[in-house]
């Protein structure tokens, strides 16, 4: 060995060593064009045999996602396989065929979906659903994501087609390429997607949604016993869920940054995940509440963001007998974050965001994700250099006054399973406009 040498000093004898160097800049650059039917540049399908099998001749993938505001179908294959795989798209995405016994083979799949999402053992989906519909009520993003029971036999072709007719339209969808030459992608956008006329045919005047999401605030309970969903070799204890959330803003304003820096720096999750570095064993919700009270089960901070609105939230969960405490620990989490943020949590935060944002953006699956998301909202592309500088300018003085303006908000509130002891909407709301985040006292004469 050698004896007192620093782990920063060259040992002796060695070459000295080569760093592969990174220039900041991506060696590619995003080109956006618009074609004469204004349709911009995304990647779009429905998972057919005949789909597949064209698709594995030119070693291709596919697959469709929707989420609240966007549908994507998504190809991946052999560049040269690339005039085939955007007529696909084109037959895909403007000529599905919709026969009945795929639509009733979906009606049966949808049906078994949403009696899953009410057994699973993970409640997140199902709080998710619940929180939106409490922050915008009847509105927008409040509207249920999943199909009510009561509406599955009702859909067919035409509901389908009137809706396709309305959004399936050339100014709103985006073709986006990773790894292929713009020229190229432009030449076989024209030539499949340019003058063709959709199975449903065309309505010149669309009857399009247009409204603005308006945050409203409130609370969406479900009692439910979830001694049930604990079955298994190794039972989980029964738990009460809660989600508390307040309006944060939309991705296309300058806070959306800021935001992500602090739904980081809360970080948080469940208290059996194995920690390790990256993993957030440093954020608030771990540091404050999960090694504090050994009770709790979980405690994670989620952001959600939109066009036109957005909804930071923590959810969390425990003992049923323990929900009121559980609640007075999120609404003083949610006070503190309008306190000076230190700088060594606050630079970790961010170090971490950028770092997760390298990383996702290394797989293709998620640059054209990334490309066609963002040329649909905004029309440009902000390239993860940009991205990466706007986070390192996140002040501690950012976060508080984000915090600031997202507390006026009124609290959005999802609580799932035994909600005996779940305090007020207007006690939680109360803890919240309060200097310390406590819920007002409560005296009862009979526990």
């Amino acid at each position: 060995g050698y004896p007192n040498i620093s782990l920063s000093t060259p040992l002796p004898g060695i070459p000295k060593p080569l760093f592969a160097s990174v220039d900041g800049q991506e060696k590619y650059e995003t080109k956006i064009t618009t074609l004469e039917n204004e349709l911009d540049k995304k990647n779009l399908h429905f998972l057919k045999d005949e789909i597949l099998l064209t698709l594995e001749k030119h070693g291709g993938i596919c697959d469709c996602q929707t989420s609240r505001d966007t549908t994507m179908y998504a190809v991946s294959a052999e560049v040269k396989g690339l005039d085939t795989v955007v007529s696909l798209l084109s037959d895909a995405v403007l000529q599905p065929r919709l026969l009945d016994e795929e639509l009733e083979m979906t009606r049966m799949a949808v049906r078994f979906e949403l009696e899953d999402l009410n057994m699973r053992p993970d409640p997140e989906p199902l709080l998710t659903e619940m929180i939106h519909a409490a922050a915008y009520r009847g509105n927008t993003v409040g509207l249920p994501r999943f199909c009510p029971a009561e509406n599955v036999d009702k859909i067919d072709k035409n509901v389908l087609h009137s809706y396709l007719r309305n959004y399936y339209r050339p100014e709103r969808m985006v073709l986006a390429g990773v790894g292929i030459e713009h020229e190229q992608l432009v030449e076989s956008a024209r030539k499949y997607l340019l003058d063709v006329k959709p199975v449903w045919g065309t309505s010149s005047a669309p009857n399009v949604d247009l409204s603005v999401a308006q945050y409203t605030g409130g609370i969406v309970k479900m009692e439910k016993d979830m001694s049930d969903v604990s079955l298994g070799p190794t039972p989980i204890p029964e738990l009460t869920h809660i989600m508390i959330g307040l309006e944060s803003c939309s991705y296309l304003e300058d806070d959306f940054i800021p935001f992500a820096v602090l739904n980081m720096m809360m970080g948080g999750g469940g208290s059996f995940s194995a920690g390790g570095p990256g993993k957030g064993m440093f954020t608030r919700l771990y540091l404050n509440v999960l090694n504090r009270h050994h009770w709790m089960y979980n405690a994670t901070s989620y952001h959600h963001s939109y066009e036109d609105s957005g909804l930071l939230c923590i959810h969390a969960s425990a003992d049923p007998r323990q929900v009121r405490e559980m609640v007075e620990i999120i609404t003083r989490e949610f006070i503190q974050m309008g306190g000076s943020a230190g700088e060594m949590e606050l630079e970790r935060a961010k170090t971490q965001l950028k770092s997760m944002l390298m990383m996702n953006l290394e797989s293709r699956p998620v640059i054209f994700e990334d490309v066609g998301r963002q040329v649909l909202s905004t029309g440009k592309r902000k390239l993860p250099h940009e991205l990466c500088h706007l986070i390192s300018s996140v002040t501690a003085g950012d976060i508080k006054r984000v915090t600031t303006k997202m507390l006026r908000s009124k609290p959005a509130v999802a609580a799932l399973g035994d909600l005996m002891e779940l305090p007020s909407y207007e006690h939680i709301q109360a803890a919240l406009s309060s200097k310390d985040g406590r819920l007002p006292r409560t005296y009862r004469l009979f526990r």
